[in-house]
């Protein structure tokens, strides 16, 4: 059955950087797109980042543009997200998905909190 098992949350300080993984199993990783979202205590979820199959296209939520990167590793089933400069409204709840505007499947979330 499809899987996807995010890591890599966890306290750092306005600044400071983090590594989401998200590991996935149960369907070929390489033909999907992937998306990264985050949830705020109170907030609706939204779209952090995306990134396309093949020779990849990224898109990025404007809160986020030149601090964070997603990328992804084929090989390993693995979605990552480079996340630098983090500030205290970074503090979420962040989860991968499988797709690019459906998701049909989601993992349980890493729990990212910025302060100082």
């Amino acid at each position: 059955q499809v899987q996807l098992v995010e890591s890599g949350g966890g306290l750092v300080q306005p600044g400071g950087s983090l590594r989401l993984s998200c590991a996935a199993s149960g369907f070929t990783f390489s033909t999907y797109a992937m998306s990264w979202y985050r949830q705020a205590p109170g907030k609706e979820r939204e779209l952090v980042a995306r990134i396309t199959t093949g020779d990849p296209s990224t898109n990025y939520a404007d809160s986020v543009k030149g601090r964070f990167t997603i990328s992804r590793d084929n090989a390993k089933n693995t979605l990552y997200l480079q996340m630098n400069s983090l500030k205290p409204e970074d503090t979420a709840v962040y989860y991968c998905t499988r797709g690019w505007v459906n998701y049909d499947y989601w993992g349980q979330g890493t729990q990212v909190t910025v302060s100082s």
